[in-house]
């Protein structure tokens, strides 16, 4: 997280609550699709070296969020949001609770009573959030658990992320020349598979080669880059057949990344103009599922993501050069 954005932690012991606020560098929009879309949820909600998995997601008054918080050792420690109140883009409050993948709730153990409110501020978004409990007993055992350790570190995953990775790849486009790129994901096996590829279409790799997450230059408010990541390859670009564009970067199961056949793999737009990005966003997105809005984003690009109405998944990307 960027040491200037607004990082406030309190416990109240006379209310047995935890009183958040948090500001993140992206619009209202951006920040509540990433509080409410199991998919970008399962990327950055469990703190490492654990990951989130989604069983199920009905996001509604009245609707439930079942998933698993699974371990490195691949065991799941299921947990359910049984969502109260929502109002779209300022607040949603949900009883979170301890469970079996039914959604049995496990009674030994704390519930919390989540409400968050969202507020934009000129370019930022500030998310504040009230964990409430039952009793002080049931408030210091969430604390003694680790609760401000692991959340801490769970509002950093996305951030962390994805500032690295775009930051990169807008290094690598010299030129503000439209190209259509694909983007891959992998679960920790992107050189040996750009390796495969760079032999196949007897290519060299463009930019500056294989970057990886060892390389990302350390920053105060940054959490250190763990050693089982610092060798994963963070991004790559390799000129195939016709001049097209592979671009990658693994998604280790270490930062919260889940990955599945089908969400692994974008066609990336770069049009020319900001005008264009737009115009291809909202009808190619037209009847599709937006999991990531167009907006000015603040690793410096017009970007937005989402799957069209037939399923296939698609990035938008404008920089000025």
């Amino acid at each position: 997280m960027n040491s200037n954005l607004k990082f406030d932690f309190t416990v109240n012991k006379e209310n047995n609550t935890v009183n958040v606020k948090r500001e993140f560098a992206g619009d209202l929009e951006l920040v509540w699709e990433a509080w409410t879309n199991p998919e970008i949820l399962d990327q950055w909600w469990a703190p490492k070296p654990y990951r989130t998995e989604t069983k199920s997601m009905d996001f509604r008054e009245g609707g439930m969020w079942l998933y698993a918080m699974i371990s490195p050792q691949d065991e799941k420690h299921w947990c359910k949001n049984d969502y109260h109140k929502i109002e779209h883009q300022k607040n949603f409050s949900g009883l979170d609770a301890f469970c079996d993948e039914n959604g049995t709730v496990n009674t030994d153990m704390p519930r919390t009573l989540w409400t968050n409110t969202f507020a934009e501020n000129a370019g930022t978004t500030i998310v504040h959030i009230v964990a409430k409990y039952e009793s002080l007993a049931d408030l210091e055992k969430i604390i003694e658990m680790g609760f401000k350790e692991g959340f801490t570190m769970a509002l950093e995953n996305l951030d962390q992320y994805i500032e690295a990775q775009f930051k990169l790849r807008q290094q690598n486009k010299i030129d503000n020349k439209a190209r259509v790129t694909t983007y891959l994901n992998f679960p920790g096996t992107t050189q040996e598979a750009f390796l495969f590829y760079k032999s196949v279409f007897k290519t060299e790799f463009a930019g500056k080669g294989i970057q990886r997450f060892g390389d990302i230059p350390a920053e105060a408010g940054h959490p250190p880059i763990a050693d089982e990541i610092k060798k994963m390859v963070l991004h790559v670009e390799l000129p195939i057949t016709g001049n097209h564009i592979l671009m990658a970067t693994d998604a280790p199961k270490e930062m919260g990344f889940t990955l599945t056949q089908g969400n692994n793999m974008h066609i990336c737009i770069e049009p020319e103009t900001r005008e264009e990005a737009k115009r291809v966003f909202d009808e190619l997105s037209n009847g599709g599922n937006i999991t990531m809005p167009l907006k000015d984003m603040f690793f410096g690009a017009y970007f937005g993501e989402f799957s069209d109405k037939f399923g296939i998944n698609w990035m938008i990307n404008y920089s000025e050069k």
